[in-house]
C-alpha cells in the first residue's frame, strides 16, 4: 500500500471512531518517519511528567538536588476513579526524591508530581528543555490543576456532561472554555516535540547519558498498558512509554526496541468527540494506527 492511501484511510478511521489525532513515528537509527498532522499542538496532560523527570534529574546531576532527600507529601483523598499512588492516600507519607520519580513517571502519580514541581517549577521545566535544545514542549501549570476541570462538578453518573463540554467548548485557534484544554493556557506539546524529546532520551544529545537512562528505565516500568502497549509489547520486543489523560484526550508517547536491533520513537496524540469515559475502542483504535504507521517503516 503506498503511504498517501494508508494515512487516508488512517484518517478515515480514526474519523469513524470519534477520534481527531496526531501522530509520528520515527526509526531512531535511519531518521525515517511518517506521520498524521505531527504539527498540531495539543494540551498534553500527563505527558509532562516525562520533561518534569529529565529536568529533576539534570538538576540532580549538577548536585542542586539530592535523590536521597525525604519529602513529606500531603495526601490527595482522591475517591474519583483514575488517579493512582499518593493521589489516593489518606495519611501524609515521607518519601525519598528519586522515589518521587518513580511514582510520577512510572505510576504516573499527580500527588508525587506536584511533590516534585514544588523543587522544579513549571516555569523552570520549560528552561530545562530549552537549554537542553527542545522546543516546542511547553509546561505551565502543576499536575493538580488538572483535578479541577468541570469533571470534578458532576456526580459519577453525570461525568459524560463534562465530557460535553470539553468536546463542544473548542473556540477559533484551539482556544477552549476549560483552561485545561486552552492550548494557550495548558501545557502543550506536539507529536513531533515528543519524538524529538524520546530521541534526546534513546540517542545521545545533551542529556546526561546517566539522566536519559534513568527516564528510560521509568518509561520502561510504566504501569498503564491499556493504550498502546497492547500493540507494542511482545516477547522480542520492548515498549516503554507515558499516558496522558485528560476529559476527551488520550495520549501516549513510547518507544518500541525490536530484538533485532530496531527501535522507533511514536507520539499519539488524540482527542475524541465521543462524550463517554471509557473508550476502549478508541484505546484500540490509537494502538492500530500507530501500528499501522510503524509497520510501513519497519518493512519498507
Amino acid at each position: 500500500m503506498n503511504v498517501a492511501r494508508m494515512i487516508r484511510e488512517a484518517r478515515e478511521a480514526l474519523d469513524d471512531g470519534g477520534l481527531h489525532g496526531s501522530f509520528l513515528v520515527r526509526d531512531l537509527d535511519s531518521g525515517d518517519e511518517i506521520g498524521i498532522d505531527p504539527d498540531l499542538e495539543f494540551p498534553v496532560a500527563s505527558l509532562v511528567k516525562v520533561p518534569l523527570a529529565v529536568a529533576t534529574l539534570e538538576r540532580m546531576a549538577r548536585g542542586e538536588l539530592d535523590g536521597a532527600t525525604p519529602v513529606t507529601v500531603t495526601p490527595g483523598r482522591i475517591s474519583a476513579p483514575g488517579p493512582t499512588g499518593l493521589s489516593k492516600f489518606h495519611h501524609s507519607a515521607t518519601v525519598a526524591l528519586d522515589d518521587l520519580l518513580y511514582l510520577s513517571t512510572s505510576v504516573s502519580d499527580g500527588i508525587a508530581a506536584d511533590a516534585l514541581f514544588d523543587l522544579t517549577s513549571p516555569a523552570e521545566v520549560t528552561a530545562e528543555l530549552r537549554r537542553l535544545g527542545f522546543d516546542g514542549i511547553a509546561v505551565r501549570h502543576p499536575i493538580r490543576d488538572l483535578v479541577e476541570t468541570p469533571a470534578e462538578r458532576f456526580v459519577p453518573a453525570q461525568a459524560h456532561l463534562a465530557h460535553s463540554l470539553a468536546i463542544g467548548a473548542t473556540t477559533a485557534g484551539q482556544g477552549h472554555a476549560v483552561a485545561q484544554l486552552d492550548v494557550g493556557r495548558a501545557s502543550t506539546g506536539t507529536a513531533r516535540s515528543f519524538v524529538e524529546l524520546l530521541c534526546g532520551l534513546w540517542r545521545p544529545s545533551a542529556i546526561r547519558p546517566p539522566v536519559a537512562a534513568r527516564v528510560r528505565e521509568l518509561m520502561g516500568d510504566n504501569v498503564l498498558r491499556q493504550r498502546l502497549a497492547p500493540d507494542f509489547s511482545a516477547d522480542a520486543s520492548r515498549w516503554s512509554s507515558k499516558t496522558g489523560t485528560l476529559l476527551n484526550l488520550r495520549h501516549e508517547i513510547g518507544v518500541v526496541e525490536h530484538a533485532d536491533g530496531q527501535v522507533f520513537a511514536i507520539a499519539v496524540l488524540t482527542e475524541s468527540r465521543v462524550p463517554a469515559i471509557q473508550q476502549p475502542g478508541a484505546e484500540a483504535l490509537m494502538a492500530q494506527v500507530a501500528r499501522s504507521l510503524r509497520d510501513h517503516l519497519r518493512l519498507n
